[in-house]
């Protein structure tokens, strides 16, 4: 046998031209940030930092997965935007509709109770059993790639919603203020 012979020609697979394939839709993945206040107050802006630095260091994965991710940010400015929203506490970070959150825990928050003239709470982040007024970047991350890839849809109970008072009690000083 010739040296020739001894190598085989690749041959790849049929092309198909681009009429020819299906079209790949890419999978959405909606991460909404929902805050009061990214002006002065520490935990909205520490965690708008983190979020944004998360889906900057997990985009490109997800990209190759298939996915795309729509990252809304959403002032809770009035009342009516906080009530048409359903926020319950902020910063809130939800997932695919999801709040990555699985209970509402406050504290203090002088900044916020700095804009409305008001004592207000705002969330507390729960992770490996410790609070973060601004969450980790582990808790983030974790909590995105749980809410694609689990397969499980959190169960959660849907009431009525009602915007709590904290947020009536913030709203209400903050229109005071202006007054």
């Amino acid at each position: 046998m010739s040296e020739q012979g001894s190598h085989s020609k690749f041959r790849p697979h049929r092309l198909f031209k681009l009429s020819e394939r299906k079209k790949i839709s890419r999978q959405k993945i909606v991460i909404d940030y929902l805050y009061l206040d990214l002006n002065t107050c520490d935990r909205c802006i520490g965690t708008d930092q983190v979020l944004e630095e998360v889906i900057h260091v997990i985009s490109p994965a997800f990209q190759i997965a298939g996915y795309d991710i729509l990252y809304n940010k959403v002032e809770m400015e009035t009342e009516p935007i906080a009530i048409r929203n359903e926020f319950v506490s902020s910063p809130t970070i939800r997932v695919n509709g999801q709040d990555i959150c699985l209970s509402v825990k406050e504290s203090s928050c002088g900044c916020c109770s700095d804009i409305s003239g008001t004592p207000v709470d705002c969330r507390v982040f729960e992770f490996e059993g410790r609070d973060f007024d601004v969450p980790p970047k582990e808790m983030i991350a974790t909590a995105i790639f749980e809410a694609v890839f689990s397969g499980v849809e959190r169960e959660t109970e849907k009431d009525v919603y009602h915007l709590p008072d904290n947020l009536k009690t913030f709203y209400a000083g903050k229109q005071d203020k202006l007054v």
